[in-house]
C-alpha cells in the first residue's frame, strides 16, 4: 500500500508514503506501530479509526496513536502521497498528552500546511532544511494546536550560546562526514528537539542548513583555487552524490559549479550575465 523512501531513526523517523492501492483492491485493517503524524501532500483517502470516519484531502493531517487499529479507504480517489513522521514514546510524552492523539485527523490549517510542504520540499531535495528538523517543528506545532498551549519561550543562557558555537565549530571540523541532527545533538549533550531550538535561536540557521553551508564554503574555495575534478570536490566536501551537489550549489550561487569555476578564473561574461539578470 505504501512505499517507504526515507529510513527512520529515533526519536523521530520520516516515511514518504506513495499509495499504490488500485480500484477494487480489498480494504485491510492495519495497526499503528507508533504514534504518527502524516501530512497529506496530494490526493485523498478515508481513515476509519475507533468507530469514526474521516475524509482527508491535501493539507490534512492524519493523527495516529500507537496500537490503534485503522482502515484506509479509497472510495473517491485512488493514489495519494503523505509524509508521515513516526515518534518514539519519549518524543510523544514530550510534545502532547494522550487526548491529542485521539483526534484522528486535523483539517488543512495554515500553521500546519506550511510545515508539511516544507517537509515535502526537504524530502525532494528542494530545501536544505533537514526532514527530521521539519518533523520536530511540525510535531511541536501540532501539539500547540491540539492542546491550545504554545511551547514555552526558549531562554538562552551564556552556557547555551557556548554550546551552540561549539556545535557549529564541530560541524565545521567534520562537515565532510555524514552529520545528522541526532549526531550533532549527541555531541552537544542535548535532546534533538532542544538542540534544534537552541542552535537555530542562537545562530539563525538550523543545524542541517549549517552543515550544507559549511560544505558549500569548502566547495567554493576548492572550485576557485584548485584544478580538482568537480566530482571529486563534491565527495571531498561531504555531498553524497554529484547531482545533489550540483543542484545545491546552483541554488545557492545561481551558477553551476563549472560556471562558477570559470568565473573564478576570470570569465567576466559569466558574472556580467549573472548580475544583469538580477536587475
Amino acid at each position: 500500500m505504501a512505499v517507504p523512501s526515507v529510513p527512520g531513526r529515533a526519536p523521530l523517523s520520516a516515511i514518504d508514503y506513495r499509495c499504490r492501492v488500485r480500484p477494487g483492491d480489498p480494504v485491510v485493517p492495519e495497526y499503528h506501530t507508533a504514534n504518527a503524524i502524516a501530512y497529506v501532500q496530494s490526493g485523498s483517502f478515508g481513515y476509519r479509526i475507533r468507530g469514526r470516519s474521516h475524509e482527508l484531502v491535501a493539507g490534512s493531517l492524519l493523527i495516529g496513536r500507537r496500537g490503534d487499529e485503522y482502515v484506509c479507504t479509497h472510495d473517491h480517489v485512488h493514489g495519494d502521497r503523505c509524509l508521515s513522521f513516526q515518534l518514539d514514546p519519549a518524543a510523544v510524552d514530550a510534545v502532547a498528552g494522550g487526548a491529542a492523539w485521539q483526534l484522528g485527523c486535523l483539517p488543512p490549517l495554515p500553521e500546519l500546511i506550511v510545515l508539511g510542504e516544507l517537509g515535502i520540499a526537504a524530502i525532494d531535495g528542494a530545501s536544505d532544511v533537514g526532514v527530521d528538523e521539519v518533523g520536530l517543528w511540525l510535531v511541536a506545532r501540532f501539539a500547540a494546536v491540539a492542546t491550545g498551549r504554545a511551547l514555552p519561550a526558549l531562554t538562552v543562557t551564556a552556557r547555551d550560546r557556548g554550546r551552540a558555537v561549539a556545535a557549529a565549530l564541530w560541524i565545521d571540523a567534520n562537515a565532510e562526514q555524514p552529520i545528522d541532527l541526532a549526531s550533532a545533538a549527541r555531541q552537544a549533550g542535548l535532546s534533538e528537539f532542544h538542540f534544534l531550538r537552541l542552535f537555530t535561536r542562537v545562530l539563525g540557521v538550523t543545524p542541517k542548513q549549517y552543515v550544507i553551508r559549511a560544505r558549500l564554503r569548502r566547495a567554493a574555495r576548492l572550485l576557485a583555487d584548485d584544478t580538482q575534478p568537480i566530482t571529486e570536490i563534491a565527495f571531498a566536501v561531504g555531498f553524497g552524490d554529484l547531482s545533489n551537489f550540483v543542484r545545491t550549489f546552483h541554488r545557492a550561487a545561481g551558477l553551476s559549479p563549472r560556471a562558477f569555476r570559470r568565473a573564478a578564473r576570470g570569465d567576466r561574461k559569466i558574472l556580467q550575465d549573472r548580475f544583469a539578470g538580477d536587475f
